[in-house]
């Protein structure tokens, strides 16, 4: 669900409502105009309601087209509503502005692939250094070609802090998951911290940047040389199982 948010500037219930039903929560102590009393933030709706979680998803999609047809700087909240045929008041109704949009997004495209590492990895039937690194680059790549926009927010337009800020912390989830996955299976030696994990994680960032640095479909040859990169690195640290293989089950 996507988290309550809530914006800077007060705000009245006129800017945000579309019907009665839909107002935001606004303080209700009465206040006069002279009043030094601040008024208490309007909060940022959380979309429990099936109308307003199918209109969320609508304002994510429609900037995922936006994004990839017209890059990141051509964003604002305006042209989104355009695009998306909803008020631009129904747009601050969950998101403060258009960085709070990309940066969910983000989560919504990081949480797809997290589930595609894990479930990659999963049907696995031997682990060893190569096939899991193998399998985490390729269920990257799957969810780059379904979700191309976040190629065009995280390689082709850094500007926005907080998404750069989460997928710093999201690499380094990554990082302790295949670490946890790999060291349980006795794949590698005690040489292989956790450090080291962050480090190759780091690599395979630089290696898809690298990759999709000009397209959205990306370098094959420079996908194919970084899972090789990235194996006979995390190969020096393996185990005789590391590189031969255990089956599972």
């Amino acid at each position: 669900m996507i988290a309550t948010w809530c914006r800077s500037a007060s705000v009245t219930a006129n800017s945000f409502a579309e019907s009665e039903h839909e107002s935001c929560l606004l303080n209700s102590a009465p206040m006069s105009r002279r009043s030094a009393t601040p008024t208490r933030e309007p909060q940022r709706r959380s979309p429990s309601q099936r109308r307003s979680r199918e209109r969320v998803a609508t304002i994510l999609d429609t900037t995922a087209d936006l994004v990839v047809a017209d890059g990141v700087d051509a964003l604002s909240t305006r042209r989104i509503a355009e695009a998306a045929g909803v008020p631009v008041a129904s747009i601050y109704q969950y998101f403060a502005d258009k960085e709070e949009i990309i940066l969910e997004l983000v989560k919504r495209d990081t949480a797809e692939m997290d589930e595609d590492v894990a479930a990659a990895v999963g049907a696995l039937d031997a682990l060893n250094v190569r096939s899991v690194v193998t399998a985490t680059m390729r269920a990257f790549l799957d969810v780059y070609a379904r979700r191309k926009e976040f190629v065009a927010i995280y390689f082709h337009g850094r500007s926005n802090r907080a998404v750069m800020e989460f997928c710093r912390e999201h690499n380094e989830q990554i990082a302790a998951s295949l670490h946890a996955v790999m060291w349980e299976a006795g794949l590698l030696t005690e040489d292989a911290d956790l450090a080291r994990g962050r480090f190759a994680v780091e690599i395979g960032d630089r290696i898809l940047e690298q990759a999709f640095r000009d397209s959205f479909t990306g370098d094959q040859r420079v996908i194919d040389d970084g899972i090789e990169l990235l194996v006979g690195y995390l190969e020096r640290f393996a185990t005789e199982a590391g590189r031969s293989g255990v089956r599972r089950g």
